[in-house]
């Protein structure tokens, strides 16, 4: 008898119940997120200024949009509070982020708070805003959350955050690494 296939079954079986464990706990962490954050707090975060060169290109200027980023500092400095507080109820390092649709027609969107360990498993390091990728719109568009698979070894769940009117103005995507690499995001 072979005795490789029993223990690649044996690991593949605890690798898939670790991952359905950190999925689950980071799916509590986002539904208390889709609870606690405040939606029209966030769509405070960045002043009417910077949301006016977000979209604009010079070619003289390339760096025109992100040298004119600016927030409004209560908004910004009360939601990342309230991400950071969300990120200790993860049993592992986790991060807790918040993308907001950039335009009318949730075609683009922006990360607009990362957190401690810069995890995420959509966004890509110097992008203002990019795509809307499928699983942040399903989440915009029904408002239920989306479990995701990332990149290496990353687990995301992405939850709505509403207004005061209870319309879905942005997702919450809480974060982690099944294994945690500490110089994966050191440069």
């Amino acid at each position: 008898m072979n005795w490789k296939l029993p223990a690649v079954c044996m690991i593949w079986t605890l690798a898939t119940a670790q991952a359905q464990d950190l999925a689950q706990a980071l799916d509590s962490v986002a539904r208390t997120a889709t609870v606690m954050v405040d939606g029209d707090l966030c769509l405070r975060i960045q002043t009417d200024r910077s949301r006016g060169f977000m979209m604009k290109t010079d070619p003289r200027d390339p760096y025109l949009a992100s040298d004119n980023y600016d927030v409004d500092h209560e908004a910004f400095t009360r939601t990342k509070k309230t991400l950071m507080r969300l990120g200790r109820l993860c049993p592992t390092a986790c991060d807790v982020n918040l993308w907001l649709p950039l335009d009318a027609g949730r075609t683009r969107v922006q990360v607009m708070i990362r957190n401690v360990h810069e995890m995420s498993s959509f966004w890509k390091w110097g992008d203002l805003h990019q795509p809307m990728p499928p699983q942040m719109k399903r989440v915009l568009d029904s408002g239920e959350r989306v479990t995701v698979t990332g990149p290496g070894g990353k687990v995301s769940v992405l939850a709505p955050v509403r207004n005061s009117l209870d319309d879905v103005v942005g997702i919450i995507e809480v974060v982690a690494q099944q294994k945690v690499d500490p110089q994966e995001n050191v440069k």
